[in-house]
């Protein structure tokens, strides 16, 4: 048995057999996805979106906070792979509370998060693109720290821009 990487509390004592931790891996790489963001996918999928945008955005939050702790212990790839997780967990967020939208493909995000921008700004683009080279560098795991930080910083201004414009306060976590 594997135990699931958990949040900053950790796994709460679940643990997996390495089977299914993998099978769950290759689901989300198929899918273009988190393993996080493709068990919430499945998890919510029988909700109405106007519902379960909710626990998209803390998750959201969840995997900065995460991202932060990869990125002491000098971890760039997974800190990578939380940070494209929680931009992707926020616009999908944005999309179900908004409009009642679940988005199911990079290609739905790419084209959802201009929506956004529209609401927040044009900044709202170029956090997203640094979220999508976070998502490259889990695979080719060439950025640099000072990548890794600013994505992040970006990223944390995205989660908490969203918060603020679905009406759970800004500052979401924490921070300005």
């Amino acid at each position: 048995m594997t135990e699931m990487e958990g949040g900053p509390e950790g796994a709460e004592g679940l643990s997996l057999p390495r089977v299914v931790i993998e099978e769950l891996r290759e689901r989300a790489r198929r899918a273009g996805s988190t393993v996080e963001e493709y068990v919430l996918d499945l998890l919510t999928r029988d909700e109405d979106p106007r519902e379960a945008w909710r626990r998209y955005l803390e998750g959201a939050v969840q995997l900065l906070e995460r991202a932060e702790a990869e990125l002491s212990r000098g971890d760039l790839r997974q800190a990578s792979e939380k940070i494209w997780g929680a931009c992707a967990l926020a616009i999908k967020a944005h999309a179900m509370a908004k409009k009642g939208l679940r988005l199911e493909s990079h290609a739905d995000l790419w084209a959802y998060k201009n929506e956004v921008a529209e609401e927040l700004g044009s900044w709202v683009r170029n956090a997203f693109k640094l979220a999508d080279s976070m998502h490259k560098n889990c695979y080719e795991n060439l950025a640099t720290r000072e990548d890794v930080e600013d994505a992040l910083g970006e990223v944390r201004r995205l989660v908490d821009a969203v918060a603020g414009a679905l009406g759970k306060g800004s500052g979401t976590l924490g921070r300005a």
